[in-house]
């Protein structure tokens, strides 16, 4: 984390010094949608395959600007005491045994148990509140994967910025967070959340992108060996396995043969550690020729 807040980009050069700074390698239409999305304030929504590097752009925005990354993961049956608020029952209920023991009226009572210090905050109420390190980076991560009931409420949520707790009141940010929203397109996100957000789609890098990223996250890596590792995964991602590598796992394996202090990607290398990059043992066994289905790839560098 940064150690303290900066001012957010005001211009194209200086939303792709900030992605440099954190390693983050972006084409020219995903810094110009980046900025966009800081300088209009409205949520940015990338969709893509999984392992593109989609969340990975919003945890290097709030480590670059200083400001706090907030994380909602979504699942089916999301609903707002996972995402919004929920009351801490348990001690909301041991307020009220101590109360009765001490003689408390129950209007005072009914007041107390509803104080703040018994509201639970996730990450979107949370979001909207000051924050003494500036608006923080709100993460919704793999929106497809939520059910359309909680869409529909996102949308409310992203058009004033502001969610009600009927026991409270409405809580509306004085800044609003930068707003990251990413989907595998597992199912087809709704227009009208579309409408809301600045979109980009984000695809596997080309070999030439793969060297640049393996030199950002790999200070150390060899030139010439950057180049094989790129030139390989390029041909392993065109050679129709059921699995495709997340380029998290790319950088992880590249990692590992560095490790062995190879200067180039040989046939025996490969070999060697390919069980390390594909973790499913039918990619394994696909990339092998060891199970029916479409010829392996060349393992040459």
């Amino acid at each position: 984390m940064a150690e303290r807040m900066r001012a957010l980009p005001g211009s194209e050069a200086e939303t792709r010094a900030l992605l440099e700074e954190g390693r983050y390698v972006a084409d020219d239409a995903l810094v110009k949608t980046l900025f966009l999305s800081v300088a209009l304030g409205r949520p940015l929504l990338l969709e893509g395959e999984a392992g593109c590097g989609k969340t990975q752009l919003a945890a290097t925005l709030a480590e670059t600007l200083g400001r706090r990354l907030l994380r909602l993961q979504c699942h089916e049956g999301l609903d707002a005491a996972a995402a919004v608020y929920e009351w801490n029952y348990a001690a909301q209920m041991l307020a009220i045994r101590l109360a009765e023991r001490g003689g408390g009226g129950r209007e005072a009572l009914a007041e107390d148990i509803f104080d703040e210090r018994f509201l639970v905050k996730r990450p979107l109420l949370t979001a909207l509140e000051p924050d003494p390190l500036g608006p923080p980076v709100l993460l919704i991560d793999e929106i497809d994967r939520a059910d359309a009931p909680f869409e529909a409420y996102l949308l409310e949520v992203l058009s004033e910025f502001q969610v009600s707790v009927p026991e409270l009141g409405t809580v509306t940010a004085a800044d609003r967070p930068l707003v990251v929203i990413t989907s595998n397109r597992t199912r087809e996100v709704h227009d009208a959340l579309k409408r809301r957000c600045l979109y980009h789609w984000v695809d596997y890098p080309d070999a030439a992108q793969e060297k640049a990223i393996l030199r950002a996250r790999l200070p150390g890596v060899e030139r010439r060996l950057s180049d094989n590792i790129a030139a390989f995964i390029e041909r392993m991602r065109h050679a129709d396995l059921s699995q495709v590598m997340a380029l998290g796992e790319v950088i992880a394996w590249s990692s590992a043969v560095m490790e062995l202090d190879r200067i180039e990607l040989d046939p025996e290398t490969i070999r060697a550690n390919l069980d390390r990059l594909l973790a499913y043992q039918r990619g394994l066994a696909e990339a092998s020729g060891r199970a029916p289905g479409p010829a392996p790839p060349e393992v040459r560098p």
